[in-house]
């Protein structure tokens, strides 16, 4: 297969808000609402400190990932946050999430970022078999989260 790697654009919004819907279709923690992926998307690509990348086939995207830049105190300078990692079903196992991973890492080294990380659904056996092929390492950190209420 033919497969470019590139950065996202707009244009390709729709594709990714359709390849998020599967990826959070099999992720406990999130609900895909099309709109809110729309806005989260369109902030990321007008960023710039951000990098969202796509796997294009004959004109289809059909994948992509996304790293957002942080500040760390333990590493003391930028780390990058990997999320949305995601190809489409009938195309995976051919090597298109390693590439776009590849890419990212490049990117992160080019940018001057000192670590990278990600996280994943404990429950999802086959991406953390991928990340485990690919080098990545499980830390002993639990992720948490808390919506900020609205004080009226």
């Amino acid at each position: 297969m033919d497969i470019m790697i590139r950065p996202a654009e707009r244009r390709d919004v729709e594709a990714m808000v359709e390849l998020l819907g599967t990826l959070f279709s099999i992720e406990a923690d999130f609900a895909f609402d099309p709109d809110r992926q729309r806005r989260g998307l369109a902030l990321l690509i007008g960023s710039g400190a951000d990098r969202v990348l796509v796997a294009e086939f004959e004109g289809r995207v059909i994948g992509m990932c996304s790293v957002q830049t942080l500040i760390s105190t333990a590493e003391g300078g930028r780390v990058g946050l990997v999320e949305d990692v995601v190809v489409a079903q009938e195309v995976r196992g051919k090597g298109i999430g390693q590439r776009l991973l590849d890419e990212i890492e490049r990117w992160a080294a080019e940018t001057g970022l000192t670590r990278l990380q990600l996280l994943a659904d404990r429950a999802n056996e086959p991406a953390l078999a991928f990340y485990d092929r690919l080098g990545w390492q499980r830390t002993a950190l639990v992720g948490l989260r808390k919506m900020p209420r609205d004080e009226d």
